[in-house]
């Protein structure tokens, strides 16, 4: 079994870290026999994906582990299934080290594949469900893929792969000589494959919102310090219900997905999201905890007050966002209707996570990233690479337990004494609170200033009748850039070009007034909530 490795810093450190896990049930008392049952789990499979169903199984064979679509599986059925599941593909030749994609939406076949290959010791790649053909194939090529697991939707996504690449269907019925998830389960239960002796690897592929999308190589096994980090800051617990709206392709779904794995809650897999159908989830399942991006609760907060007055949310505790950036107004307004729930972790894909701000934060300073958690260190530096003076805006670099381990296609990010470069630029607070101020790349310097659009985007984006806002820079001939916006109206007219110059000039220097605001129906997103603003022009 991969040894376990908890890596704090000092003795208060330590001490937080336990009463966190005291805090989440995992330290909680369990029967022997059922302790032994986790051991065994442990020895077999690790500190991996590979073991969780197995040890909620041992711990609560008959509670709900999955609740979508199709119905309710138990952990005792989802042990089963996964055993399954990875000895029919290990029968296809996978196992041990092989690189395997995964396409697939939010469902119980996408947490069935990921244990499963987890079981094999496979590599798991995770592709986009945004993706066109030809990026499946360029990304399945470039990570060497032997096998890709897919949502019958997408098996047409694949036709152009070599067809030495094995295709397997997980939800939906086989398409041609396909092998399926439904075919393996209808054989029969199986015992599950041996265990595999090494700790699968995980691609997560960056947004590419600036180009190509990159694989971000990281381990999920073994490294049990982020996990205590997370947990001193949000307070997830064993007996959580977690509403997965978060596509868990990308790191912050995939990351609550592991979380829940790990503390056997109930995950509510959310295969297409929709603002009120998320309201009924949690209403109907009691669910204590959504995992999002803070689009979708934007979209929540532009449903009607009466639509959203309709459902009892009084059981959530944790609404945990990631993925973008969280405007200060929002998360404001959110919290004043559904209470202090509300906790946004500020990372990257590269760098796992760098800052947690809780609804405390959230109050005190809002737009904050929040504070730097145990196990976790952020420096600013210049472009010089030296450390910026407190209070003053620098590049932001991380240190800790969740940094990537390169780029598989080759490369990576800036590293400086250890500290790895997010792509953004921040500052802090006198209360060491973090603030991004936007991303490095996206600075723009009109007439000799340096402006960041995020603080633009905020400001529009507070004024009651604007829905959404993005800021970029464009060509000038007089000052060298300048700032063009555009924004989504509430409803048609209900504001002008000149009304929201006006609020700018009132909350902003005059050199950050956009020159030029376009009024769109709707901003260019991808799937975890990035504005694509390669897309505006």
């Amino acid at each position: 079994m991969p040894s376990v490795q908890l890596r704090l810093a000092s003795v208060g450190d330590l001490g937080l870290a336990a009463w966190a896990l005291g805090r989440s049930g995992l330290l909680g008392p369990h029967r022997p026999d059922r302790l032994w049952g986790i051991a065994g789990a442990l020895r077999r499979w690790g500190v991996t994906l590979g073991a969780t169903y197995a040890m909620g199984a041992a711990r609560s064979p008959d509670r709900v582990a999955v609740i979508d679509d199709e119905g309710t599986l138990s952990f005792a059925d989802m042990d089963r299934r996964t055993s399954t599941v990875a000895s029919a593909l290990a029968d296809l030749g996978i196992g041990r080290g092989d690189q395997v994609g995964l396409l697939s939406r939010n469902h119980r076949d996408f947490l069935t594949a990921a244990v499963a290959l987890a079981k094999l010791g496979a590599d798991t790649i995770y592709l986009n469900t945004g993706f066109a053909g030809r990026q499946v194939q360029e990304v399945a090529t470039r990570e060497g893929a032997k096998a890709l697991i897919v949502d019958e939707e997408f098996v047409a996504a694949t036709s152009q792969l070599d067809d030495r690449v094995t295709r397997v269907v997980a939800a939906g019925e086989a398409g041609g000589d396909n092998p399926s998830f439904a075919g393996f389960l209808a054989a029969g239960a199986r015992e599950g494959p041996p265990a595999p002796g090494r700790v699968g690897a995980h691609t997560i592929l960056t947004s590419g919102t600036t180009g190509t999308p990159k694989g971000a190589r990281r381990d999920l096994g073994a490294e049990v310090a982020p996990l205590v980090a997370l947990l001193t800051k949000i307070p997830f617990r064993t007996t959580d219900t977690t509403v997965l709206a978060a596509p868990m392709f990308h790191s912050w779904g995939l990351a609550n997905m592991a979380v829940g794995l790990l503390f056997g809650a109930t995950l509510i897999p959310v295969r297409h999201f929709g603002a009120e159908e998320t309201l009924r989830l949690v209403e109907r399942h009691r669910a204590t905890c959504v995992a999002a991006v803070p689009v979708m609760i934007q979209r929540i907060m532009e449903l009607p007050a009466e639509v959203r007055g309709r459902y009892d949310t009084s059981t959530l505790r944790v609404v945990a966002l990631s993925g973008s950036a969280l405007a200060g107004d929002l998360a404001i307004r959110f919290m004043d209707e559904f209470g202090d729930v509300v906790y946004n972790l500020y990372g990257s894909t590269e760098i796992g996570w760098a800052s947690i701000a809780t609804p405390g934060d959230l109050r005190a300073a809002p737009g904050t990233a929040g504070r730097v958690p145990i196990g976790t260190h952020v420096r600013l530096f210049d472009p010089d690479g030296r450390e910026v003076d407190q209070g003053a805006s620098g590049r932001i670099f991380v240190h800790g337990g969740l940094l990537f381990e390169g780029y598989t296609g080759g490369g990576g990010k800036d590293v400086i004494d250890g500290y790895m470069a997010t792509g953004d630029v921040g500052h802090f607070d006198g209360s060491g609170r973090l603030f991004v101020d936007g991303r490095d790349d996206e600075m723009i310097v009109s007439g000799g200033e340096n402006v960041f659009p995020r603080e633009v985007e905020d400001l529009l984006a507070a004024h009651p009748a604007v829905a959404d806002a993005a800021v970029i820079g464009v060509a000038d001939e007089r000052f060298g850039q300048r700032l063009k916006a555009f924004v989504v109206r509430r409803e048609a007219g209900a504001v002008s070009e000149e009304d929201l110059k006006d609020h700018v000039r009132q909350g902003l220097a005059r050199y950050k007034v956009p020159r030029e605001i376009v009024f769109l129906s709707e901003l260019p997103r991808n799937p975890t909530g990035k504005v694509l603003k390669r897309e505006l022009s």
